[in-house]
């Protein structure tokens, strides 16, 4: 993940359409469930990124068979009698960490030095109601070994709005002997409970979500754009008046949107509409218009419905007015990198003004860039966010380690020049 790639800015408003990778959210879930199901499942649209690999080759190692766009579950699992590496992946590591609780087998999930570091303690109780022997290390990270669990149902409840550790709660519980229920914070997105409602195996009212076991059907999984990829284009486009951005048949799941409304709220004009749906999820097109841009302060469900996006929001607020402040986002400092400080060194490299807090970060809107050179520190939405900046930049933007950005959208780079060369 060492290379090095330069980014000249853009030279003035372009209008282009951009097709986002597939949903990475989606793809580890269909994945999943089509390692559960009790028929074949047909997957289209998977996203290209090394995240989502690493759980098709954790889950083809147990024994799921892909052939094309068509996975036969996994029916008399392997024992790999060897951990499995997850890689980089957070969401590979804490859904198979439920998905597999069932296994006839214990298991050890496995990951890169940037996984081994982030926390897994707040799956252990969840996992553990339903009868789950989860273990972990003695500082409450991987590795985690899970499997050989008898599972039965159990009503808990979470104190962060976290979509993985639901999730990983209920793929083990539809597999339990009776129903369960989770609750929790909102903001959270809500694609696993979408879908199992869709397949009649959760009821949600409100944050509170039912399950009750039973077989996972066989299904066709057409994923759409990922809204986390697509916002990256959202913002070049929001940074250069007159610029428009479309991208079609992207996820407007409710749990997904917090960065269309920071958008909106920091001047940029915005327009979604709904087109259809996967298993009662929304899918839809999206279009941004840059604008002068004003400053935006973050906070509560927002953050969890824009976690991903907040090192864009620091770049949208160097170029905007006034001073931008993300707080009550303590969860980026467990992320890839802790990305309070790396998206507040991000800022100041570029020859912006912004520090890092307890819970966020703030930036002083100086209305520009000079450019210069940023260090990924081995994490996607540095990289990526780095080579935003040098949308408007006053010089070029130097991005090392730039490859990482590969976790999630392989032909970023190329992606985002041919979006500025488009008139």
């Amino acid at each position: 993940m060492g290379e090095t790639r330069t980014l000249e800015p853009a030279s003035g408003p372009f209008q282009a359409g951009v097709r986002a990778p597939g949903d990475k959210s989606l793809s580890h879930r269909a994945l999943v469930l089509a390692a559960l199901a009790d028929g074949e499942s047909e997957i289209v649209g998977l996203a290209p990124g090394r995240d989502v690999a690493a759980t098709l080759t954790a889950l083809e190692r147990l024994g799921l068979r892909r052939n094309g766009d068509r996975f036969v579950p996994i029916a008399s699992p392997n024992d790999p009698n060897a951990p499995i590496d997850c890689g980089n992946s957070g969401t590979t590591m804490r859904l198979l960490s439920g998905g597999l609780a069932s296994l006839p087998f214990r298991l050890t999930l496995v990951g890169d030095e940037s996984l081994s570091a982030r926390p897994m303690a707040r799956l252990v109780d969840p996992l553990a109601a339903l009868g789950v022997d989860v273990t972990l290390s003695v500082n409450g990270t991987a590795p985690i070994t899970t499997g050989a669990a008898e599972l039965h149902g159990a009503d808990v409840a979470i104190d962060v709005a976290s979509a993985q550790v639901r999730s990983a709660f209920e793929f083990a519980a539809i597999q339990a002997d009776g129903p369960s229920t989770i609750d929790g914070p909102g903001g959270f997105r809500d694609h696993t409970e979408r879908w199992l409602a869709a397949f009649e195996l959760a009821e949600s009212e409100g944050t509170r979500t039912r399950i009750t076991p039973g077989p996972v059907p066989g299904a066709q999984y057409l994923l759409p754009g990922d809204p986390s990829s697509a916002a990256y284009v959202w913002a070049s486009a929001a940074l250069v008046p007159g610029a428009r951005v479309v991208t079609p048949d992207v996820s407007l799941n409710p749990g997904r949107l917090g960065f269309l409304g920071i958008l909106e709220a920091m001047g940029a004009e915005v327009h979604g509409e709904v087109t259809g749906s996967i298993h009662g999820d929304p899918i839809g097109t999206v279009s941004v218009l840059g604008a002068h841009l004003r400053s935006v302060e973050v906070s509560g469900d927002t953050v969890a419905s824009a976690i991903d996006e907040l090192p864009l929001v620091a770049v949208l607020g160097a170029y905007a007015e006034g001073i931008t402040v993300v707080r009550d986002a303590a969860e980026l400092r467990v992320k890839e990198s802790d990305r309070t400080q790396s998206t507040a060194t991000m800022i100041r490299a570029l020859g912006g003004g912004a520090e890092a807090t307890d819970d966020g970060f703030e930036v002083l809107g100086t209305g520009f860039l000079s450019g210069g050179t940023v260090n990924a520190e081995g994490d996607h939405r540095i990289a990526m966010s780095a080579a935003v900046a040098a949308t408007a930049a006053q010089g070029a933007v130097t991005i090392v380690g730039s490859s990482v950005a590969g976790v999630s959208w392989p032909s970023f780079y190329e992606t985002l020049e041919a979006v500025w060369s488009s008139r």
